[in-house]
């Protein structure tokens, strides 16, 4: 592998990295990082954890001269993945004299001015967010020379596109621009060819959707009996945990009744105040609580190395989804876990996630001897659902340290009926599906 020195990088930059324990550039890094340096546009597609902050980050940190106003844009869809991508720009950045901002909805209009007013060289921004500055005045960008849209397929299905295609029509033509995103939906194409010149397309196994390095495994059971299971799963685990559920409620639900199990864990969802999602970030990531119980609006900003488990407590809608949930665990590649419970009204969902799945799955049905036994309407259902044939191996899947798969007691689940958690605010949906709760009904099967 090539070593970050043989990249050409500042002397101060090379330091910010050997002070973070990295030597060896990751192989989107090697690649993209040259081309950037060089003028180039780049459309990246990797997968999540595949090192591409680092990729664009360290190219722009190399390019910007400090004190000399706002020259570095990066967009990304939610305000975790802003305030992650923040954080390590200023490890990276920590000896260049380069300042970074970043602005997001949720956190008061104050602090993100005073910040501002201080003076930034870097801005990192949710699109929404951004706009709003744009229109006060208190962000300008005429003096920007590199643009970077990070997980543009997700701002795309939160109905961000239009703010995107604003934001650039004000943005210098003269600049050095990269687009990163898991998946290429026509969309993206179509923006890339836009607004990018000539760019170096790097696919880089792309999403290939293989999640090398995760033991995965599947368990279908009765949505009520998914709490006592979930106790037997994460029992003997040593690491960190996140649980990923389908809507605020699930989310709370979940967290509640860790909390009476005695189980160190805290909750993130859309309805939190910015502050509270903050601290429950906070505790994770320094260790001091062992579980995160997270929606999807965290899926895409988490970046936990010591995570071992990612259990997903509900079917995600959407099979892009799941690999992202995934990714919490594995990273810069160390080994991991991924459990996923599907109930019985969840059974058609999942296995249009199996399809895309390249790498053998655990039946825990089988390995447990769990039969399953979906009731007749819920058959009915399932041609109009695509639903296909089982993918189901026998073999051994190991829990660690504790043995063989056991029962816990017995927690009959709420029947609160769910609501999509809203991610965008209030914004319509890129490709909305009628409002229909794809992430499969919480009933009593």
């Amino acid at each position: 592998m090539t070593k970050f020195q043989d990249l050409g990088l500042k002397e101060e930059i090379l330091k910010g990295i050997r002070e973070m324990g990295f030597d060896e550039a990751f192989p989107i890094q090697e690649a993209v990082i040259p081309v950037l340096l060089s003028g180039r546009d780049v459309v990246g597609q990797a997968h999540t954890g595949s090192g591409k902050t680092a990729a664009f980050a360290l190219s722009m940190l190399q390019e910007i001269q400090p004190k000399k106003g706002i020259q570095g844009l990066i967009m990304a869809p939610t305000r975790e993945l802003a305030m992650q991508i923040s954080g390590e720009i200023k490890k990276f950045g920590k000896y260049t004299g380069i300042r970074v901002a970043t602005v997001y909805g949720g956190q008061g209009m104050g602090l993100q001015l005073d910040a501002l007013d201080r003076g930034v060289e870097i801005v990192v921004a949710t699109p929404g967010r951004l706009i709003d500055h744009l229109k006060r005045g208190s962000i300008e960008l005429g003096d920007i020379t590199h643009i970077v849209l990070d997980e543009a397929d997700t701002m795309l299905d939160m109905g961000f596109i239009d703010d995107i295609q604003f934001i650039l029509d004000l943005a210098p033509e003269d600049r050095v621009m990269s687009l990163f995103s898991a998946t290429m939906p026509t969309t993206i194409l179509r923006l890339s060819e836009e607004y990018l010149k000539n760019p170096k397309q790097f696919l880089l196994d792309a999403d290939d959707l293989s999640g090398e390095g995760i033991d995965q495994a599947f368990l279908v059971i009765k949505d009520r009996d998914k709490m006592k299971y979930l106790i037997d799963f994460i029992k003997p685990v040593k690491g960190q945990i996140i649980v990923f559920c389908s809507t605020k409620y699930r989310t709370r639900d979940v967290a509640k009744f860790l909390h009476q199990e005695k189980f160190d864990a805290v909750a993130i969802e859309g309805d939190m105040s910015q502050s509270r999602r903050e601290q429950s970030m906070s505790k994770f990531r320094s260790g001091k609580v062992d579980i995160l119980v997270a929606t999807d609006v965290a899926s895409r900003g988490i970046d936990v190395p010591r995570v071992e488990l990612v259990v997903n407590y509900d079917v995600p809608n959407q099979e892009m989804v799941y690999f992202h949930r995934i990714g919490r665990t594995a990273r810069a590649g160390a080994k991991g876990r991924a459990i996923t419970l599907v109930s019985y009204s969840s059974v058609g969902d999942w296995n249009l996630v199996k399809r895309q799945i390249k790498v053998e799955l655990t039946d825990l049905n089988k390995e447990m001897g769990i039969e399953i036994s979906i009731p007749d309407p819920l058959k009915r259902q399932v041609p109009s659902r695509r639903y296909g044939g089982s993918s189901s191996r026998s073999g051994g899947y190991s829990r660690g340290r504790s043995g063989g798969y056991g029962r816990s007691g017995g927690y009959g689940g709420s029947s609160r009926g769910d609501a999509r958690d809203d991610r965008s605010g209030g914004r319509k949906k890129y490709g909305d599906r009628g409002g229909r709760n794809s992430y499969g009904g919480r009933s009593r099967w």
